[in-house]
C-alpha cells in the first residue's frame, strides 16, 4: 500500500507528515502560539456546532459547485496562503497550485513563498496572491505591479499580524526566521533523510538554500541569513489609509484576511474590500483571540450582503465546510490539511487532502438534505448554535 492509501482522513495525513518531516519544521506548521488554547478552541468550536438533518429529501445528483467573484469553483474551497510550503516539499507552492488547479479551486500564493510568483503564474489555474504590506511601501507597491502583470485574479491582504507572535516552541527548536543552525537541528535533519535529500538537497543543487523568492533581489536572503535592513519586514503601522491606497492600485477583487469583528468588517468594506476572510491566522498569532467560526455569524450578518465572506482556521473535515457555509460563509480556506498532503507526497498528497475534504463535504450535504451548497443555511443548525 502507498503512503496515501493508508491516509483515510486529514489526521492520518498529519501523522504521516510528522514521520517524514524534521521536528522543527513539523512543529512550525502544526502548532499554535503560547499556551495553544486557541488551537484547541478552533476545533472545539466546530465540534460544538450540531446539525438537525431532515429526512426523505431527494439528495440525488448533488452538486458542490459554486461561484466566487463571478467565476466558477468545483467546490466552495480555496487553498490558504502558507509560507512554509516550500520547506515541506521542493517547490511546494508549485505542487499546491497544480493540485488546486486540478481540483478546480483557487490557490493563494503567499508573499513569503520560496517559488517566484511568475513561475507559479506559468502553472495556470485559479491564482490569488496574499500580500503582507512591507515597511517600505514603495517595495510593496512594486510587488503589487508584478502580481498584476502575472495575471493573479485576487489580492488577499493579511492584516492580523501587527506584531510578531510569541511562538515559544519555535524558539526552543531554533526555528525562527532566520533559522539558527544547531547540533540538535542537524541531528534531527539527519534522522529524516527523505526530507534532507528530497527537499533541502534539491534546493542546494538547483539554486542554493531556499529564500523568499518574491522579495526584491537585494532582500532575497537565504533562510539562515537576516536581510540587510527591515525594509521588507511586515509593517507594524499599516492603517485603513494603506488599505484604501491598495484598493486604488489593485484593479481586481480585493479580500481582507484576518477580520474577527463586525465593525472591522464594515470598515474594510467601506475601504473597498470585495471580500472578508474571517480568520485568526490558524491560531498561530494571538492565543487569546476568538475562534473564527464563532466570529463568523456576526460578520456575515453585518456585511454579507455587501461582500463575499470566507472562513479560515480550523477546517479539518468536510462537515466543517458545511457548518461554515450554514453560518454565512461563501467558501472556506484550507490550510494545514493541504500542507500535510504535500509533506507526504507533493502534488498528489495535496490532491488527496482535497479529495478527502470533498468526499466528506459531499456526504454531509446528503445527510443534511441538500442537493447543492446554496441550500445550506442556519435552519439546519441545532438550537444554541445559530448565533
Amino acid at each position: 500500500m502507498s503512503r496515501l492509501s493508508r491516509c483515510f482522513n486529514i489526521d492520518d495525513l498529519r501523522h504521516a507528515a510528522q514521520r517524514r518531516l524534521p521536528r522543527g519544521i513539523f512543529e512550525y506548521v502544526d502548532r499554535g502560539t503560547e499556551g495553544e488554547t486557541l488551537l484547541c478552541e478552533n476545533r472545539a468550536a466546530f465540534d460544538r456546532i450540531r446539525l438537525r438533518p431532515p429526512v426523505l429529501e431527494d439528495v440525488s445528483g448533488r452538486s458542490l459547485e459554486t461561484t466566487l467573484f463571478g467565476k466558477p469553483l468545483a467546490m466552495p474551497m480555496a487553498i490558504a496562503p502558507m509560507s512554509p510550503a516550500g520547506l515541506l516539499w521542493h517547490e511546494g507552492e508549485l505542487a499546491l497550485a497544480r493540485a488546486a488547479a486540478s481540483a478546480g479551486i483557487p490557490y493563494t500564493l503567499p508573499t513569503e513563498s520560496m517559488t517566484v510568483l511568475e513561475r507559479i503564474a506559468e502553472a495556470g489555474g485559479r491564482l490569488w496572491f496574499q500580500l503582507y504590506l512591507w515597511n517600505d511601501r514603495k517595495l510593496s507597491h512594486a510587488l503589487l505591479e508584478r502580481v498584476e502583470r502575472a495575471g493573479f485574479e485576487v489580492l488577499v491582504v493579511t492584516v492580523d499580524t501587527s506584531v510578531m507572535p510569541n511562538r515559544e516552541f519555535n524558539s526552543r527548536n531554533g526555528f525562527a526566521m532566520p533559522i539558527r543552525p544547531s547540533v540538535r537541528a542537524a541531528i534531527d535533519v539527519a534522522l529524516h533523510p527523505r526530507w534532507l535529500l528530497g527537499v533541502l538537497a534539491r534546493y542546494v543543487l538547483a539554486s542554493g538554500l531556499p529564500k523568499a523568492a518574491n522579495h526584491p533581489e537585494a532582500y532575497r536572503n537565504a533562510i539562515f541569513r537576516k536581510p540587510p535592513d527591515d525594509a521588507t519586514g511586515i509593517s507594524r503601522s499599516m492603517s485603513w489609509d494603506d488599505l484604501r491606497l491598495l484598493r486604488r492600485k489593485w484593479p481586481r477583487p480585493l479580500i481582507v484576511k484576518g477580520i474577527l469583528r463586525a465593525d472591522d468588517a464594515r470598515k474594510a468594506v467601506d475601504a473597498g474590500a470585495d471580500g472578508i476572510v474571517v480568520s485568526n491566522h490558524g491560531a498561530r498569532n494571538f492565543d487569546s483571540a476568538v475562534a473564527s467560526i464563532d466570529a463568523l455569524p456576526a460578520i456575515a450578518d453585518a456585511v454579507g450582503d455587501r461582500a463575499t465572506i470566507l472562513l479560515d482556521s480550523g477546517i479539518r473535515r468536510g462537515s466543517d465546510v458545511a457548518k461554515a457555509l450554514a453560518l454565512g460563509a461563501k467558501a472556506v480556506l484550507v490550510g494545514r490539511p493541504a500542507l500535510w498532503g504535500i509533506a507526504v507526497a507533493g502534488e498528489a498528497g495535496a490532491h488527496h487532502a482535497l479529495d478527502l475534504l470533498r468526499a466528506e463535504f459531499d456526504k454531509t450535504l446528503g445527510f443534511a438534505g441538500c442537493r447543492d451548497v446554496q441550500a445550506l443555511g442556519r435552519d439546519l443548525l441545532a438550537e444554541g448554535t445559530r448565533s
